[in-house]
C-alpha cells in the first residue's frame, strides 16, 4: 500500500469518525447528564477530537507533502477552498464547546458539580458541524472527480 493511498484512507476515515462523533455527542448533550450521560459525551467529543487531528494531519500531508497534486491545484480549486472555509468555521464553532467540556471534564475529576446550562446550546452546535462535515465530503468528492479547478 502506498503512502498516498494510505493517507487517503484515513483521512477518509476521520470524515466518518467525525462524523458519528459530532452525532453522538449532540445526542448525548441532549440526554440526561449523570454519570453514564457525561461518559457518553466525553467519549464522544474524545473521538470527534482524534477525527479532527487525522483531518488535519493527513490533509495538511496530502495538500502540501507533494504526494496527490500540486499545492497550487488546491489553492486555486474552489471546492478545496470552500471545504477549507467549512473546516474553519468548523473549528471557530467548536472553540466554546470546547473550552467548557475541558472544564467540564475538570471538575468532574475533582467531583464538583458541574453547570450544564449550556449543554443544548453545545448540543445544537454539534449539529450544525455535523452538517458542515456533510458538506466537506460533498466538495471533496466534487474536487476527486475533478471539479473545482481553475481552467487554464
Amino acid at each position: 500500500m502506498s503512502l498516498r493511498w494510505l493517507l487517503s484512507a484515513v483521512h477518509l476515515l476521520g470524515l466518518g469518525v467525525g462524523l458519528g462523533a459530532v452525532w453522538a455527542r449532540a445526542l448525548a448533550l441532549k440526554g440526561l447528564l449523570d454519570p453514564a450521560g457525561l461518559r457518553r459525551v466525553f467519549y464522544a467529543d474524545s473521538s470527534w477530537g482524534i477525527a479532527a487531528i487525522m483531518w488535519i494531519v493527513t490533509g495538511l500531508w496530502r495538500a502540501v507533502g507533494g504526494l496527490e497534486k500540486s499545492t497550487s491545484y488546491y489553492l486555486h480549486n474552489y471546492l478545496f477552498l470552500a471545504k477549507m472555509g467549512l473546516l474553519v468555521l468548523i473549528l471557530v464553532l467548536e472553540i466554546s464547546p470546547m473550552i467548557h467540556l475541558i472544564r467540564w471534564r475538570i471538575a468532574t475529576a475533582r467531583g464538583e458539580a458541574l453547570d450544564t446550562r449550556r449543554a443544548h446550546r453545545f448540543a445544537a452546535i454539534s449539529m450544525v458541524q455535523a452538517v458542515l462535515v456533510v458538506l466537506m465530503v460533498l466538495a471533496a468528492t466534487g474536487m476527486a472527480r475533478g471539479y473545482g479547478a481553475a481552467r487554464t
